[in-house]
């Protein structure tokens, strides 16, 4: 936005410094006048035939009174014009941090020495907003730069497949169809992942009364057949007290959280003979669900990394065909964040997992 070139702040502040020591002389000087020069009399033989008179003193007064006067206004035009400096110099370099930052450097940083102040604090937060931004600026050249590279895979995979088909065109190619089904199919899941991570981000869906309970019951429903092919006991249970945990949010987008918790509690399991509980209940304004599984034991640290995007946990047990694209527990995260909710991940001493989400009981 362009705007009309006009005075500095500096030079506003220094004139005002100036014109209010100006008018404190004027009115020192009236001061003087009303209750000292007004009561000597004006004539010939002055105060008692020893003092001057109103006129010789006036005469004498005036020239220094417009001298000090003058001296005045320059003094508080310099003094206002160097404390205004002073005062303004921590926002100048506020100001030159944001140029900075607006020109792409993120990582610059005021750190304002001196005490707390108004300018001190403003600095800190600005600091701190900075610091947030290099994050997320990081945190999504990260996320492109990892969705770039599982995207370019498939397209790679069947590029290679179909040069193979078109140098051997006599060679039976049911086995290549069946690849390429297998290599579309992943590239669909992680597009539709994508799209799914992002609406969770954006927060622009319709909401309404959602039951927890019934939720997690439609998806151990659906991942029953995993379940039993893994052979891994798979147990919902609700609040001992029959109250249902409902909230407020997006029926899909919580189907889709509760289907990725218990699909990532089936696949990363024990082989076989694990178990999977879910479990859901209201707490005072909160609706909990939890969901555990059997598994190998989880060092703290990899555990805190598991909600990042393509973030797989190959430490974890699974296997092969369910390796995924890394964005379960992401879109979990994503869509927990979206719902107003808090998300827990904590490892189980004797292996596994204990994941808990927490969302804003329904008012």
């Amino acid at each position: 936005m362009r705007r009309r070139p006009g005075p500095s702040t500096r030079l506003k502040l220094a004139l005002s410094y100036a014109g209010f020591l100006f008018v404190a002389g004027a009115l020192l000087l009236a001061v003087v006048w009303m209750f000292l020069l007004r009561y000597v009399p004006d004539n010939s033989q002055g105060l008692l035939g020893i003092s001057p008179n109103r006129y010789l003193l006036v005469r004498t007064f005036a020239p220094a009174a417009a001298a000090a006067m003058l001296f005045l206004l320059v003094f508080g035009l310099l003094g206002g014009w160097v404390l205004a400096g002073r005062m303004l110099r921590p926002l100048t370099r506020i100001a030159d941090a944001a140029r900075t930052a607006g020109k792409g450097s993120l990582s610059h940083r005021i750190r304002m020495e001196g005490r707390q102040d108004e300018f001190r604090e403003l600095a800190d937060t600005f600091d701190s907003m900075l610091e947030q931004l290099e994050s997320h600026v990081a945190e999504h050249q990260r996320f492109a730069a990892n969705a770039s590279h599982e995207l370019r895979t498939p397209l790679a995979i069947s590029r290679t497949l179909l040069d193979v088909a078109l140098k051997e065109p006599a060679r039976d190619h049911r086995e290549l169809i069946e690849r390429l089904s297998l290599v579309n199919a992943r590239a669909i899941d992680l597009t539709e992942a994508l799209l799914l991570l992002s609406r969770g981000d954006r927060g622009n869906f319709t909401r309404e009364s959602v039951d927890l309970s019934l939720i997690a019951e439609e998806a151990a429903e659906t991942l029953l057949p995993l379940a039993e092919q893994r052979r891994i006991t798979l147990d919902v249970s609700g609040d001992v007290t029959g109250g249902a945990a409902r909230t407020t949010g997006s029926p899909e987008l919580l189907l889709r959280m509760v289907t990725n918790l218990v699909q990532n509690a089936l696949v990363h399991n024990l082989p076989a003979g694990g178990t999977v509980t879910v479990h859901t209940e209201a707490y005072g304004d909160t609706s909990v669900l939890r969901v555990e599984n059997t598994g190998s034991v989880l060092p703290a640290e990899l555990v805190t990394t598991l909600t990042e995007p393509f973030r797989r946990g190959t430490d974890r047990v699974r296997t092969d065909e369910h390796a995924g694209v890394g964005l379960g527990l992401a879109i979990v995260h994503s869509i927990v964040r979206a719902h107003d909710g808090t998300l827990d991940l904590v490892p189980r001493p004797a292996g596994g997992l204990r994941v808990t989400v927490r969302l804003p009981a329904e008012s």
